[in-house]
């Protein structure tokens, strides 16, 4: 059967045992710190523990590609002492992680209007985007000042305006084409979606690319997540059926 233009490229069934490309959203670090009466910045800083921790482990278990929802277009609306907290965990982690994703020929990407943050901080996501742009191992992708709503909008309106510039036919965007035009352009498909501390909703993550994914949500807090953790739900993951909309 031919393949459907009007959606997105998609993995076939004999490679999805063995997921490509996982996504994480890490939630639950202010309830881990609350749990413990600590303040939520513990909480955060245990959740950076966690990211370097399950960034290893996906390395070391074939995942070529991880994608972590590490600030919301919505976490704005937190308290401005907590974004200030966790834009310093950024600044931290950037300084003191990219020679180790350098060694580990890691490529970092971020996908989100990052530029938005403050102008040290741009500096220093391009520069480490840079330092491992022709690093050829898996790929760690950050989801920063990132909500799906708002890129599959821009994505719309860069198809609509090669339309208006002549550059393309209403008639050639298809699914393939839209899939091009978002910030996850050149990824693997998602095949993973994980959610940690018992949530079930997606918070306007990846909505278009989690079309055809495994949605899997577990009870742990992100700072408890670990290797183990992860090797659980790649293992629920391998025995699951995928029929995309198949037999």
């Amino acid at each position: 059967m031919a393949a459907n233009p009007e959606i997105a490229p998609m993995p076939d069934a004999a490679s999805a045992k063995a997921p490509r490309h996982v996504a994480i959203i890490m939630d639950g670090n202010g309830r881990w710190a609350k749990a413990r009466r600590l303040p939520r910045i513990a909480g955060h800083k245990q959740g950076v523990e966690a990211v370097r921790r399950v960034s290893k482990a996906a390395r070391e278990q074939g995942i070529e590609v991880l994608t972590l929802y590490a600030f919301s277009s919505e976490n704005w609306r937190r308290p401005d002492a907590e974004v200030s907290d966790l834009m310093g965990l950024l600044r931290h982690f950037l300084k003191h992680e990219i020679d180790d994703l350098v060694a580990e020929n890691v490529r970092l990407r971020v996908i989100g209007d990052y530029r938005r943050l403050s102008r040290e901080l741009v500096a220093m996501i391009d520069g480490a985007i840079a330092r491992t742009a022709t690093n050829t191992g898996a790929t760690l992708v950050i989801a920063l000042n990132y909500g799906a709503q708002a890129e599959i909008v821009a994505a719309a309106r860069r198809l609509a305006d090669a339309v208006s510039a002549g550059e393309i036919e209403t008639t050639q965007i298809d699914g393939a084409r839209f899939d091009a035009a978002l910030e996850t352009h050149g990824l693997p498909p998602l095949d993973l979606l994980i959610r940690t501390s018992g949530e079930y909703r997606l918070s306007n993550f990846l909505l278009w690319q989690a079309a055809y994914a495994e949605l899997l949500f577990v009870d742990t807090l992100w700072p408890d997540f670990d290797g183990a953790a992860l090797a659980d739900a790649i293992d629920q993951f391998a025995r699951r059926q995928r029929r995309f909309g198949g037999l």
